[in-house]
């Protein structure tokens, strides 16, 4: 295997076969070496200096049905909340004097935040940190609704396409949901100009190293900014309770495949790989990982956005505690990077500063 890693390496692609036999055969020493490739790669691109967004979890009210997520609508058990405008804003006045200078605003798709509510809610962000990016991950909206946010001021877009595989992406959603129109909402993303998120989730029940495989293979079609992914970790009050949580091993190692094939590419070190293992979002940046979000939400809803369960709540992971992630990232050779960290194909214009 140490062939195909090396020619991933220097070409950033491999054939789907390729890909297959890398996956399907990762072994502790195949692992290491990508890991080490995936490093220098990130460093070349990035440097050391790794990218801190304010995550707030703006709402866990939602209106889909997904059979993995805590979130989903028929979960009864669960105290939802929705903060309002002046709570979102004193979180991004906290985080901008901690010297945050990315908001991410994260919510399930919330019928109450409508393109009047959100796009008031985002030039009033604008407005009062013109030299911030303001990032959404509100899940699937029209055409419409995404380029009036991002006329409003809205600079990034996360939104997991979560499988590639059509059978795959039906037996973990419901059937009202459809992969077509995953997609679609994406390219509209980024026809429209957002730096836009991809990604997976690792581990999730029916996925096969095939799936993976066409999971890549969309990415390298699509091409997006940004790439997250994470294990899949269950909750309780969902369908796929049962499930066993994804391999913190095959999430390295996919992590480490995607930064060799997007060396360009902003990716996270998610809080479920800390869920997993309490050094996981370390692991991750030694897997070529190059942003982290510390959590920027009010204290009192953090434990109600409860999308898995054991969601970590590290310190270090918390936007009140930079200076200890700070020291947890120079104890392996990094450093926090203060800066917007846009994708370096991006060109910022008036709207989206």
């Amino acid at each position: 295997m140490d062939g195909s890693v090396k020619e991933l390496a220097i070409n950033h692609s491999l054939d789907a076969e390729s890909l297959y036999r890398l996956i399907d055969s990762c072994n502790d020493h195949t692992l290491t070496l990508l890991q080490q490739l995936a490093v220098e790669t990130s460093v070349a691109q990035w440097g050391k200096g790794i990218f801190v967004r304010g995550l707030i979890e703006i709402s866990s009210h939602c209106r889909n049905n997904c059979l993995y997520c805590g979130l989903r609508r028929d979960n009864t058990h669960l105290s939802r909340y929705r903060l309002s405008n002046d709570e979102i804003l004193q979180c991004c006045k906290h985080g901008y004097a901690m010297g945050l200078r990315t908001f991410v605003l994260q919510s399930g798709e919330d019928p109450f935040l409508s393109d009047d509510n959100l796009c008031e809610l985002v030039s009033l962000i604008r407005s009062s940190y013109p030299d911030t990016a303001i990032t959404l991950s509100l899940g699937e909206r029209s055409h419409e609704s995404y380029q009036r946010l991002f006329e409003a001021g809205a600079s990034r877009y996360l939104l997991r396409h979560e499988a590639a595989q059509s059978s795959l992406y039906a037996q973990i959603h419901p059937k009202e949901m459809s992969l077509n129109n995953r997609i679609n909402c994406i390219k509209s993303l980024l026809n429209i100009g957002y730096q836009t998120g991809m990604g997976m989730m690792i581990g999730v029940p029916g996925q096969t190293t095939q799936s993976l495989v066409e999971d890549l293979m969309l990415m390298k079609q699509l091409k997006p900014h940004m790439i997250g992914i994470g294990p899949f970790i269950t909750h309780h009050d969902t369908p796929l309770k049962e499930h066993n949580n994804g391999s913190l091993k095959l999430t390295l190692t996919i992590l480490a495949i995607t930064r060799l094939m997007f060396p360009d590419a902003l990716i996270p070190a998610t809080t479920a790989l800390s869920t997993l293992s309490p050094d996981g979002h370390l692991q991750g940046i030694l897997s070529g990982a190059n942003v982290i979000m510390p959590n920027l939400s009010p204290q009192n809803v953090r434990a109600l956005y409860n999308i898995y369960d054991n969601k970590a709540y590290k310190a270090s992971q918390s936007a009140d505690e930079l200076q200890l992630l700070d020291n947890e990232l120079h104890s392996i050779g990094y450093h926090i990077n203060y800066s917007r960290g846009d994708h370096k194909n991006f060109s910022c214009n008036d709207n989206n500063l």
